[in-house]
């Protein structure tokens, strides 16, 4: 989805997800920004941050995922009343001059690793730990962060 908002100064909320599959995480080389991304996108006017989750992942890499909940405190429910799955991370970050982000980020798991891009000419890969540290350079600090995190948390689960 393109953006919400079209004035400067406004913030967009988005999603990232980390996802992992048997001790690899997966990431993408972004097309218009040349760096290593998570799998994610804005999150749409009708749904909420864990719909805009699962769908966004649905969509790029054809993943069926379950989120990962970091916390087992009891839920309240109601028939009208949805517990979330709280983001892992929460952070705004400046995309550009005029433009920020807002940005839920979750950790995934799902059942195999057999992706089906969006667009095919993106280029994905599945990073094991050892992946990460020998790529180190090439990828942004606050990615790798969220990566090893998602690897440490959810490395064969």
């Amino acid at each position: 989805m393109p953006h919400i908002h079209t004035e400067p100064g406004q913030v967009d909320h988005t999603v990232e997800v980390f996802v992992v599959f048997s001790n690899k995480v997966l990431l993408r080389k972004h097309d218009k920004y040349g760096i290593w991304l998570s799998v994610g996108g804005h999150i749409e006017l009708d749904e909420d941050p864990n719909q805009a989750a699962l769908r966004e992942v649905k969509e790029e890499v054809g993943l069926d995922i379950s989120l990962y909940s970091p916390t087992k405190m009891p839920t309240f429910e109601q028939a009208d009343y949805t517990e979330l799955i709280p983001p892992i991370f929460l952070n705004r970050h400046r995309i550009n001059a005029s433009h920020e982000h807002v940005t839920y980020t979750y950790l995934a798991i799902c059942k195999n690793d057999k992706i089906k891009p969006e667009h095919p000419d993106d280029i994905w890969e599945w990073f094991s730990e050892n992946d990460l540290n020998s790529r180190e350079k090439e990828i942004r600090a606050s990615i790798l962060y969220y990566a090893r995190t998602a690897l440490k948390t959810l490395a064969e689960k």
